[in-house]
């Protein structure tokens, strides 16, 4: 069968040491983190950047060092947020991916609700932030939080701002979104170009369920701390833990994981 690509999104915006105290905050917690999640299966690192006082950032400085040392570190495929939890300013949110040119990185091609603000990606913001990954060379992760947002991920397509394979990410169980249910990630995956590829990231308690049911189907899984704190009801987890989890899944499943330069292959990345 198809290597099943592992993602481990490490840290995002959203997860404080008081939530758990796993959570990778600095560069060099990040880095090893990364390089741990490595060994335990992950093929691409999904980073956010926080600030010393570990609040989400923008600063590009900050994501360049983070590139630098988990690229030094690991053949990982690094994959930067472009999120706007930090701040909505489109070009703010490009800057880091026009510095540093990193292989892949997140690209939200629709507004929706997170539980505490709106997340607004206009068309403008949306087409700023593929003209800075198109001028870089990188390849966007289209994060679908709703179905809509697949017809604006294949408009960027047709005003020649994206190419195609195109890599989708399905986002799961977010309150205010869609649901995590086998019945919306087969519309979902069924919706998108059958050359495309793609992802599921369950949020919460869907994280494990949505990954096991995306193993049987052919796709690829996201798992970590910024979508999951808790291994099991009670019990607090590391990104080692939860990617090692899904490894485990995929040899049951007899799907072999990808190696990072086995989902370059798969990913398309640098063609």
């Amino acid at each position: 069968m198809t290597p099943v690509i592992l993602t481990v999104a490490l840290n995002g915006s959203v997860p404080t040491r008081q939530q758990s105290p796993h959570v990778p905050l600095t560069p060099e917690e990040i880095a090893s983190d990364a390089v741990r999640c490595r060994d335990a299966g992950a093929a691409i690192a999904h980073v956010h950047a926080r600030d010393a006082a570990g609040r989400p950032t923008l600063d590009p400085d900050i994501f360049a060092e983070i590139h630098a040392l988990i690229t030094a570190r690991t053949d990982l495929i690094v994959q930067i947020s472009t999120g706007g939890r930090a701040d909505l300013d489109a070009d703010l949110r490009a800057e880091p991916v026009r510095r540093i040119r990193p292989e892949m990185a997140s690209l939200t091609t629709g507004s929706m609700n997170f539980p505490d603000q709106v997340y607004a990606n206009s068309f403008d913001t949306v087409t700023i932030l593929a003209q800075a990954m198109a001028a870089a060379g990188t390849k966007p992760e289209m994060e679908i939080f709703e179905a809509g947002m697949i017809d604006n991920a294949l408009a960027l397509v047709d005003a020649g701002l994206a190419t195609t394979p195109l890599h989708f990410d399905f986002v799961l169980g977010n309150r205010g979104s869609q649901p995590a249910t086998a019945r919306q990630l087969l519309f979902l995956s069924e919706s998108i170009p059958q050359s495309a590829t793609w992802t599921v990231a369950g949020l919460g308690r869907w994280q494990l369920p949505m990954g096991i049911i995306a193993m049987g189907m052919g796709g690829h899984v996201r798992v970590g701390l910024e979508d999951n704190l808790y291994y099991r009801r009670g019990e607090r987890a590391t990104n080692e833990q939860l990617v090692a989890r899904m490894a485990r899944v995929a040899a049951e499943a007899e799907r072999p994981v990808a190696t990072p330069a086995e989902a370059r292959q798969l990913l398309h990345l640098g063609t």
